[in-house]
């Protein structure tokens, strides 16, 4: 079975690239393409694509800000986008956003196939160099605040369940996997959270990005 994917991008030659690479790289059909951020959320509600690729700099709507609409529609589409920025700002602006990918545009070629078959799963998936930029700037900062790191105040368990949780796993699943309760997971997760300082999960992906836990 194919998975469907709506491709968003202002440059149709780019377009046209991704849509060659995704047919000759796996069992993916491109539904349909939009070349601003509105006309792409018209076309995630029409067509209901599995995975929307979306570039974050597209004209009349940004493509965060039609990430986030694409995610308030709850069809289940995943969303994947693609930056020329590394920096920690606009991936958290994505993750916030409802995006479960975040691909450098000069790695779409190695890298888009497999983030849009990880996040079809549920699962996340940053471009190797994004992981990289950001585990040096948590490095710098690290050693800038003295060497205190927040990861080291997890329980064993607690990081268990931060690279759960930062993967894209339900509750539900992580429950499954440890052996433990829904309420158990929760009260783990809440946990993380207030230790490590964080805001919600978005800020938790990310932590587990710059921190090496997930790639």
């Amino acid at each position: 079975m194919r998975l469907r994917i709506l491709l968003a991008d202002d440059h149709v030659l780019i377009r046209k690239g991704l849509r060659a690479l995704l047919e000759r790289e796996g069992p993916f059909e491109v539904c349909g393409e939009a070349s601003d951020g509105r006309e792409a959320v018209r076309l995630a509600e029409e067509l209901k694509p599995q995975v929307a690729v979306l570039d974050v700099g597209m004209p009349h709507l940004n493509g965060i800000e039609a990430a986030r609409l694409i995610c308030d529609l709850k069809q289940g589409t995943a969303v994947v986008m693609l930056s020329m920025h590394s920096d920690e700002a606009y991936v958290l602006r994505a993750l916030r956003a409802g995006a479960r990918g975040y691909l450098l545009k000069d790695s779409a070629e190695a890298d888009l196939a497999s983030a849009v078959a990880e996040v079809a799963r549920g699962r996340s998936y940053f471009s190797p160099a994004v992981s990289r930029v950001l585990l040096e700037d948590y490095v710098r900062k690290v050693n800038k605040q003295g060497g205190e790191d927040r990861f080291e105040l997890l329980s064993g368990r607690e990081r268990e369940v931060l690279q759960l949780v930062a993967e894209g796993n339900s509750t539900k699943e992580i429950a499954a996997v440890l052996g433990v309760s829904t309420h158990t997971v929760d009260t783990h997760r809440a946990n993380v959270i207030e230790k490590l300082g964080l805001k919600g999960t978005a800020e938790l992906i990310l932590f587990a990005v710059r921190r090496g836990v997930i790639h």
